[in-house]
């Protein structure tokens, strides 16, 4: 809110791949009509829970959002932690085929060290920058390269769709003390419990959606389907829970640390007004520049 107001015509638009579903508003710590403070925001609960969303899809809808932000003569700020979404937004998609059905069930069943030994013969490359434990990765690389006849980096290669060199970007990536986002996570677990996460997710369960849609595996809401269940009493959801975020947060920080280019700014402190006042005229440089 404060840079969009700083740089003035902000508009925020959500990356992130949960704060999209309309039925999760408590658990995606999506922002209330009051945080918005009167700023727009689009692409935050839009998608109805039933409905799979992804990446793809998404940044369709991105650039659409984008374009009409630059069409009214505002300024588009990117939100949110899924890494996956900007990176195909700003670098495109691989146009990967429809895989096969009957490839995808005979790999599915594969004991992962089966997969990745196989995967080593049909697809080295990828083998060997994939870890031998990651069943999924691992499965989607096997059937891809049986069902498609080539490797992933021959579809990776063909990317198309994205945006990154036709727009002026500033990239941050918050990358605050460990300690304090551990401890941030937990404190707004607490918080989610007290003010209707549960009462959410009972209303989710009463839909009965299938169980694998990406709603239904949102961090908190199987621990608490858990306890709404009678598996396990409150605290332990609410316990787990916080294991899981905390987990993710682990992951999301070592992502976003790692994998953007190196010229992206990381900010390893907490923001403040004058870190803020420094982004925006970060921003406003690369508008006139770019």
């Amino acid at each position: 809110m404060a840079l969009a107001k700083a740089v003035g015509r902000g508009v925020v638009i959500n990356a992130d791949a949960s704060q999209v579903y309309a039925d999760l508003a408590i658990l995606s710590a999506r922002p209330t009509e009051g945080e918005m403070a009167g700023i727009p925001h689009h692409l935050f609960g839009h998608i109805d829970a039933a409905q799979p969303h992804n990446a793809a899809r998404w940044a369709d809808e991105a650039r659409a959002a984008i374009a009409a932000a630059h069409a009214a003569g505002d300024i588009p700020i990117l939100v949110g932690g899924t890494g996956l979404h900007i990176r195909t937004l700003l670098d495109g998609i691989s146009p990967i085929p429809e895989i096969d059905p009957d490839v995808r069930a005979a790999v599915r069943v594969l004991p992962v060290a089966e997969a990745h030994s196989a995967l080593t013969r049909e697809d080295p490359d990828t083998a060997a920058r994939l870890n031998p434990a990651d069943t999924t990765r691992i499965a989607r690389a096997l059937e891809v390269v049986r069902s498609t006849g080539h490797p992933l980096g021959h579809w990776h290669a063909a990317r198309t769709g994205g945006i990154s060199d036709t727009i002026a970007l500033a990239p941050l990536i918050l990358l605050p003390p460990r300690a304090w986002l551990r401890d941030r996570c937990d404190q707004r677990l607490v918080q989610m419990f007290d003010r209707g996460a549960i009462a959410e997710v009972e209303a989710l369960l009463a839909r009965n959606l299938d169980p694998d849609l990406p709603a239904m595996r949102a961090i908190g809401v199987p621990q608490i389907a858990q306890y709404l269940s009678g598996t396990i009493d409150q605290g332990e959801a609410l316990t787990l829970t916080q294991a899981a975020t905390r987990q993710y947060a682990k992951r999301q920080y070592t992502w976003f640390r790692n994998q953007p280019p190196a010229d992206w700014s990381r900010h390893l402190e907490l923001l403040n007004n004058d870190s803020v006042d420094q982004l925006a005229i970060i921003l406003r440089q690369s508008l006139l520049t770019g």
